[in-house]
């Protein structure tokens, strides 16, 4: 009698392991199609100089394609901003503290554009850099390089990307 409860609860611990692995493999299915999204850069403009302070504040735009059927949300993309190949910072757009249904759904085949606004402060590095982006000059190539966290009910995935304006 004894053996036979034994034996019932590992049978019970057994299924419950199968149920979660199970559980786990379902929500990997989603993985390879939130893959496919694409990440670009579709503007960095300046909106507004500090000359006293230094620094100027850019809004940067990323376009976000979903070219699958499955819907996602975007709660984070972290990037380094590249200006002619120098680097003249880090930048965050983050919707992390706000809930799934809050965030900017991707639905099947849609782009949407999500802007962030990137402080650049003047540092003797980039002092080049600093000058030319801050007098609109047009020959500057932007690049930005980093990774986005795309999230539906039973996944997350981070995909890493490199885009150029």
């Amino acid at each position: 009698m004894v053996f036979q409860g034994k034996l019932i609860i590992f049978v019970a611990m057994g299924g419950l392991l199968a149920m979660l692995g199970g559980i786990v493999y379902y929500a990997s299915l989603d993985n390879p199609k939130l893959q496919q999204a694409g990440v670009y850069l579709m503007d960095v403009k300046v909106i507004d100089v500090n000359v006293v302070e230094r620094y100027a504040k850019l809004q940067t735009t990323f376009l976000v394609k979903n070219p699958t059927d499955k819907t996602f949300t975007v709660p984070l993309i972290a990037y380094k901003l590249f200006a002619n190949g120098v680097l003249i910072g880090n930048g965050q757009y983050s919707t992390e503290d706000i809930a799934m249904p809050g965030r900017a759904a991707f639905y099947p085949n849609t782009e949407i554009p999500l802007t962030h606004i990137f402080r650049l402060v003047f540092s003797e590095n980039i002092e080049e850099e600093y000058n030319n982006i801050v007098n609109n000059d047009k020959n500057i190539k932007f690049t930005a390089d980093g990774i986005i966290t795309l999230e539906n009910a039973w996944s997350v995935v981070e995909k890493n990307f490199n885009t150029s304006l």
